[in-house]
C-alpha cells in the first residue's frame, strides 16, 4: 500500500475515535432527571445539622451514572440570602464544575464569578452524597439557583491516591448513601 493511503486511514480512524469520544463525554452519558425524581432542593440547616427542603420552583436537572460529580441543576427560589445564611450552612470552597453546552440553565464561569464576588452565596445541600462527594448549593441574590456534587477533602484523598486518615468515614459506610 501507499504510504499516503496508510496515513490517510490512520487520520481518518484518529478524527472517528475522537469524535466518539466526545460524543461519550459531552452527550452519551447525560440523563435529564425529572423534577419528582430529584425530589426536593434541600440545604443542611443551622440547628439540626440534617437537609431540610426548601422552597424551588423551575427545577432542571441532569446526572449520569459513569460519576458521582457530574450531578447539575438550575432553579428559583423565593427565599432570601438573608434567610437562607441565618438557617442553612454555608459551603467552604466552593467550585462549579462545568456543564455540557447543551444544559445552558448551566454556566460554571458566571457562577463562580459571583461566587467570588459576593452575589451568590453556597450552602451545603448534602455532605458525602456519595463517597467523598458532596452536593453543593449557589443561589444568588434574584433567586437563582444551581446545584453540583463537588469532591470533598476525603473525596479528594480517595480518589488521588492519599491516605483518608482518621476524620474520613470508612468507605463501606458511605457506600450505601
Amino acid at each position: 500500500m501507499n504510504g499516503k493511503v496508510i496515513a490517510s486511514l490512520i487520520v481518518l480512524m484518529a478524527v472517528i475515535a475522537g469524535g466518539w469520544m466526545y460524543y461519550l463525554q459531552v452527550y452519551a452519558f447525560y440523563e435529564t432527571v425529572a423534577a419528582e425524581t430529584m425530589g426536593d432542593v434541600e440545604l443542611v440547616s443551622v440547628t439540626s445539622e440534617m437537609p431540610e427542603a426548601i422552597l424551588a420552583t423551575d427545577v432542571t436537572a441532569i446526572d449520569a451514572d459513569s460519576s458521582p460529580i457530574r450531578f447539575r441543576a438550575c432553579f428559583v427560589t423565593p427565599m432570601s440570602q438573608a434567610l437562607l445564611t441565618e438557617s442553612y450552612v454555608l459551603y467552604d470552597d466552593p467550585v462549579p464544575l462545568t456543564a455540557p453546552d447543551w444544559f445552558e440553565c448551566f454556566d460554571a464561569q458566571s457562577i463562580g464569578d459571583a461566587l467570588a464576588d459576593g452575589t451568590a452565596l453556597a450552602f451545603t445541600g448534602e455532605e458525602n452524597i456519595a463517597y467523598g462527594v458532596d452536593r453543593v448549593v449557589a443561589i444568588f441574590e434574584d433567586g437563582r439557583g444551581y446545584i453540583w456534587h463537588q469532591l470533598n477533602n476525603c473525596g479528594r484523598k480517595a480518589y488521588d491516591g492519599s491516605p483518608l486518615g482518621p476524620e474520613c468515614p470508612p468507605r463501606d459506610a458511605s457506600e450505601s448513601n
